[in-house]
C-alpha cells in the first residue's frame, strides 16, 4: 500500500471493519467516528507496519 486511501480502503472493507460497516459516511472525519471504531483503525494501521505492508512515514500521516 502506498497511500492513505489504500489504507482507508483495506480497513472498511477488511474484517476488522465488519461490525463498523454500517457507520461508515464518506464525509466523515477521523474524530467524528466513535472512539471504538477509531481505535480499530489504529490497531489496523500498526498492524499493517509491523507487518511491513506501510511504511512507518504513512503509518503516521494515516488518519481515518
Amino acid at each position: 500500500m502506498k497511500t492513505v486511501n489504500e489504507i482507508r480502503k483495506a480497513f472498511w472493507s477488511g474484517p476488522v471493519a465488519f461490525n463498523y460497516r454500517s457507520e461508515y459516511h464518506k464525509s466523515y472525519r477521523q474524530n467524528q467516528y466513535r472512539a471504538d471504531i477509531r481505535m480499530a483503525f489504529c490497531d489496523h494501521v500498526e498492524w499493517l507496519r509491523q507487518q511491513g505492508e506501510i511504511s512507518e512515514q504513512l503509518a503516521q500521516r494515516a488518519t481515518l
